[in-house]
């Protein structure tokens, strides 16, 4: 990318992150007020996104050197991305389950204070799946 794009990119990103907040603080203060905003923050999100893309796969093919670089390349960055989406969602879905375990066994103890050592196990199964997803990503990354 040249020194034009890059500007071009940044301005793009910087008016796509003020103009909607701007027009939620400083806009009409009426209940249709939030859809507007929602809608301004999505025009223009999508508009930078859409600027992104273009400059980013708008430019001059380059062609690899050899098929095999791009292969193990095109694998190594796959692999990272597996590795993020395992502890990515292995730690969002953890952290719904440690939610609602958590609450109930919150309630639960209030009630009946002998039940704290069984609700402390459903926790700490809960909190489980986060390790075990970070422990795969670990392993995905030593494959690397």
């Amino acid at each position: 990318m040249t020194l034009a794009t890059k500007i071009i990119f940044i301005i793009a990103l910087i008016v796509s992150i003020i103009v909607p907040f701007g027009y939620y603080l400083l806009g009409e203060k009426s209940k249709k007020r939030y859809k507007r905003a929602i809608g301004t923050n999505a025009f223009f999100f999508f508009g930078a996104f859409a600027i992104a893309t273009i400059m980013l796969l708008g430019g001059p093919d380059v062609q690899a050197a050899g098929s095999v670089t791009a292969d193990s390349g095109f694998a190594t960055g796959l692999g990272y991305l597996a590795a993020a989406l395992v502890t990515g969602l292995s730690c969002i879905g953890g952290g719904i389950a440690v939610a609602s375990a958590a609450s109930a066994a919150l309630g639960a103890i209030s009630e009946d204070s002998s039940v704290l050592g069984k609700s402390l196990i459903f926790v700490g199964l809960a909190e489980g799946v986060c390790l075990y997803g970070l422990i795969i990503s670990f392993m995905i990354l030593g494959n690397l």
